[in-house]
C-alpha cells in the first residue's frame, strides 16, 4: 500500500494553525460577579471556569480567558470590552 506523501508545512500554514489567546487583565473597577458574568457571556464557559479565570486575573494580574482562532478571539474580546474590561489578544 503506497504511503501518503505529506506536504511540508510552510511558515504561513504553521502561523494559521497556532491558537490565539484572549488575555484578561485585573482591574479595580469591576466586581468579581461582573467579570464572571461577562466571561460566561463572552466565552460560554461554565460558572466554575469563569470563577477560575477571574480569580487568576485577580491574583496574578492577568489570565487567559479564551483560546482559539483569531476571528473567535476577536469576538470574545469585543464582548469582554463591552463593560470596559481590559483585554488583549496574543499568539498562544
Amino acid at each position: 500500500m503506497p504511503q501518503a506523501i505529506e506536504e511540508p508545512k510552510t511558515q504561513e500554514t504553521v502561523e494559521l494553525q497556532r491558537p490565539w489567546n484572549v488575555v484578561l487583565f485585573n482591574d479595580d473597577v469591576h466586581t468579581f460577579d461582573e467579570v464572571i458574568l461577562q466571561l460566561q457571556k463572552a466565552t460560554g464557559c461554565s460558572l466554575e471556569r469563569a470563577v477560575q479565570i477571574t480569580y487568576a486575573a485577580h491574583t496574578e494580574g492577568q489570565a487567559v480567558a479564551y483560546g482559539g482562532c483569531l476571528e473567535r478571539c476577536e469576538i470574545v474580546a469585543a464582548k469582554l470590552q463591552e463593560i470596559r474590561l481590559r483585554v488583549t489578544i496574543e499568539r498562544g
